[in-house]
């Protein structure tokens, strides 16, 4: 039996879940700003179509894991927070001056919750790792 993973690590599993949901439709939006951002470059076409659907699939393990409270969501929460940290600074870097690049202030905003979700996670999920079956 698992233990009961709280409200936030549900809330945690239920963003991804979502997450997950939104990187499988990225290969059906019609629209050419739309595509999914791996290691700092937005995909389009068959990169798109191959990547999104992984990441959609790694996401969607990982917020099963939470939600049952397995010990295999730790690594993929550990992998993730610093995929998700990696792609931040690279799509900076890339983007830096160019009209692709969003306001700073959206950016800034969109780190800290990227970063505090993905990471959070790991952080919640560390500190009840004796809980984890």
């Amino acid at each position: 039996m698992t233990k009961d993973r709280g409200i936030a690590l549900t809330v945690f599993a239920i963003l991804f879940a979502l997450m997950a949901l939104s990187n499988f439709s990225k290969p059906f939006q019609m629209s050419p700003d739309v595509g999914f951002v791996f290691l700092g470059t937005k995909l389009h076409g068959a990169a798109n179509m191959i990547i999104a659907p992984i990441f959609g699939i790694v996401l969607a393990v990982y917020a099963y894991g939470i939600w049952k409270m397995r010990k295999f969501a730790l690594p993929i929460g550990y992998f993730y927070a610093g995929y998700v940290i990696v792609n931040l600074v690279l799509y900076t870097i890339k983007n830096r001056g160019t009209g692709v690049m969003p306001p700073a202030s959206f950016m800034i905003g969109y780190a800290i919750v990227a970063i505090g979700v993905s990471s959070g996670a790991a952080v919640l999920l560390t500190r009840r790792k004796a809980d984890l079956s």
